[in-house]
């Protein structure tokens, strides 16, 4: 029997992959991949030769097709994206739907990995017995909804952003009366430039102002 494997890879420092998920990359005959270019500097580097398949959100019904006949043949794939746990805002939720309707006694097995929600708040000290995570949030429709959404919130908050609109969503979120909530954003976890910033919604605003603004930022909100 064929098993799909979702595994998590590092979020930027190439070192934060786990010994099963080595292996598992090295057993399987197919990784399928965001980016065969980015997945491919992670084999590279543990000299891994397995082939890889390309698949990422705009794949077309005929990918889909193409791996689930390579399951039905009794082959083993893995699933990762370019950073992070697939299905975590990333399309592998979508394939996992699809592949269970062909095959619902089909063998899909997790292999825990890195996360950018969870390390943020790992590090947040705010509370994280119940949080909301809201994936990237639009870029206009609907996304002052959430932003309300947010600061009404009694449970801790997490999104991602991009470095173009960061300064903008956080201005928007004073705008609309964050108030003096605390709050932690977190640049280019993991990698070189790594950067936290703790403070209220006018401190942070202040720092990030004053900073070099490059790279994914996770926001954390009390």
């Amino acid at each position: 029997m064929s098993k799909l494997y979702i595994i998590g890879t590092p979020i930027g420092n190439l070192e934060d992959i786990t010994l099963r998920a080595l292996r598992i990359l090295k057993d399987v005959d197919f990784v399928l991949c965001e980016d065969t270019r980015v997945t491919r500097v992670l084999l590279n580097k543990y000299e891994i030769k397995t082939p890889t398949i390309s698949y990422f959100q705009h794949s077309g019904l005929a990918k889909v097709n193409q791996i689930i006949d390579l399951l039905k043949q009794g082959k083993n794939l893995a699933l990762v994206s370019d950073a992070g746990t697939p299905g975590i805002s990333d399309p592998g939720n979508k394939l996992i739907e699809l592949v269970l309707k062909e095959l619902p006694d089909l063998k899909i097995e997790p292999i825990p990995g890195p996360c950018a929600a969870i390390a943020a708040l790992s590090i947040s000290g705010l509370p994280t017995d119940k949080f909301v995570f809201y994936g990237f949030l639009p870029h206009k429709k609907g996304k002052e909804k959430i932003l309300k959404e947010i600061i009404g919130n009694k449970f801790t908050s997490v999104f991602y952003e991009s470095t173009h609109r960061i300064l903008k969503t956080l201005e928007k979120l004073k705008d609309l009366g964050i108030g003096d909530k605390q709050m932690v954003v977190c640049r280019e976890l993991t990698k070189k430039f790594e950067t936290v910033y703790r403070g209220n919604i006018d401190e942070i605003l202040t720092e990030l102002e004053n900073d070099t603004i490059k790279g994914e930022f996770v926001v954390v909100i009390s």
